[in-house]
């Protein structure tokens, strides 16, 4: 394998110069990873789940793992909801005490670095980290086991219902690599019968050329409400590939809302098990992108259980030549009877020369199910603009409200106010400037 052997040379580098020292059940998961990553590669467009996103400019990019920042290169200002409830920050994956604000956390609720969860929390980090994120068949995943070295831990107590958002922020920001890549990690476990929002944030400079590498890992206990929202706003020149592993247990309920407004490629993955009787699942999600940016979300719900609902919609807005990529996977195993799950699909092309490769997908091995999806593409409605119009409105405006309502559908979910103001600013800021290019045109 002489070419896959020179694809992924000096990313190899980096592995064999990965962090050291941790716990014995950790370096052995970092070591099992690395050599997982070597035997892996990259993915190629051969492979059918990366067959419309081609990641060359990522594997050509000569990334090196981030150096230290001091806490002041990490920009929230370009953050509006960066003040909302508690947060813990991360700054090139290092954990940036100067930034976070977790003084006021409740009894039970514990919100930390990972790399001192690893030893002060020893006995709940090494029974949940990597447990979901199966490194086996996903190589983005193994590189981040692989060089991981902090990351956010939050671990609620049982019982608990965190009134204030939780809030975990990963800023890029200059050091002494010029082209530098950052493994984030979360860990999240939430106990049974505990109510929580947790906010996770990545944003970067709109100059520098960078790498985010995200694993994410989130446990519902049972009947745990875990209301989870990501907001993804990496800079203009940045690269963002992020899989969020979700183990939902009996009765849980677990909503997803997943945000890509930057970087210029994106890959999210949201993978979902439904592993116990009654647990349901919500994936919302809502990507803009424009120029010659692209933006890829594959979505997978495991139904492993009976009586399991799940709701997903997702829907992009488009413009220049940029391009999107939406496959999502519902799963039916043969012991999930009275599942009940439905999937939406729904791409607004702004010009011509926007494109989106979608794929719904159903493997049902159940016969007691009702399972739907959906996808529409196309552009602004001629005859809703028609009727704006003959209401009187200017059709530069009737343009702007029905491409505002479409959004909204998904913005009016987000059930905490500073960031749905903060998200509606930072998206109709950026749909003015492509529509004002268009007019341009």
């Amino acid at each position: 394998m002489p070419q896959l052997a020179e694809r992924i040379r000096p990313w190899l580098t980096a592995v064999d110069e990965r962090p050291q020292g941790a716990p014995r059940w950790l370096q052995d998961l970092r070591d099992r990873a690395a050599s997982r990553f070597g035997a892996l590669g990259f993915p190629t467009v051969r492979d059918e789940d990366w067959r419309f996103t081609n990641i060359s400019p990522i594997v050509a990019g000569e990334f090196r793992p981030a150096g230290p920042a001091p806490a002041a290169a990490g920009d929230l200002a370009s953050i509006p909801h960066a003040g909302v409830g508690h947060r813990i920050v991360l700054v090139n994956g290092r954990f940036a005490p100067e930034l976070s604000r977790l003084g006021s956390l409740p009894r039970g609720v514990r919100v930390a670095s990972l790399a001192s969860a690893v030893t002060e929390q020893a006995d709940v980090v090494q029974r949940y980290f990597g447990q979901l994120a199966d490194f086996g068949s996903r190589s983005f995943a193994a590189l981040n086991s692989a060089l991981a070295s902090d990351g956010a831990f939050v671990h609620i107590a049982d019982g608990l219902i965190l009134e204030e958002a939780l809030q975990i922020i990963f800023v890029a920001a200059p050091s002494g690599d010029a082209r530098p890549m950052t493994s984030a990690r979360v860990l999240v476990v939430a106990g049974e019968r505990v109510q929580a929002r947790i906010v996770e944030t990545y944003a970067g400079p709109a100059d520098m050329a960078y790498f985010t590498n995200a694993v994410t890992e989130i446990f519902a206990g049972e009947n745990a409400v875990v209301d989870h929202y990501k907001v993804q706003q990496e800079g203009a020149r940045g690269f963002h590939v992020a899989s969020m592993h979700v183990h939902a247990a009996r009765a849980a309920s677990f909503t997803s809302h997943s945000f890509s407004l930057g970087a210029r490629i994106a890959r999210n993955d949201a993978i979902v098990l439904l592993d116990g009787e009654g647990a349901e699942c919500t994936l919302n999600g809502l990507y803009l992108a424009d120029g010659e940016r692209l933006v890829d979300n594959h979505t997978m719900i495991d139904h492993a259980r009976p009586h399991c609902p799940s709701h997903e919609i997702y829907k992009g807005i488009l413009g220049g030549s940029a391009r999107a990529v939406f496959n999502g996977k519902i799963v039916v195993r043969p012991d999930a009877q009275k599942t009940d799950a439905k999937q939406t699909n729904r791409a607004l092309l702004l010009s011509d020369n926007a494109s989106i490769n979608t794929k719904p997908q159903l493997e049902i091995f159940a016969d007691d199910v009702k399972c739907t999806h959906g996808a529409a593409i196309g552009q602004l409605d001629d005859d809703a603009i028609f009727y704006l119009r003959s209401r009187g409105l200017p059709y530069f405006e009737a343009r702007d409200m029905l491409i505002r309502a479409f959004a909204g559908d998904i913005l009016d979910r987000v059930k905490i106010p500073e960031l749905r103001a903060g998200l509606e600013q930072e998206l109709y800021s950026q749909l003015a400037k492509d529509l004002e290019e268009i007019d341009r045109q």
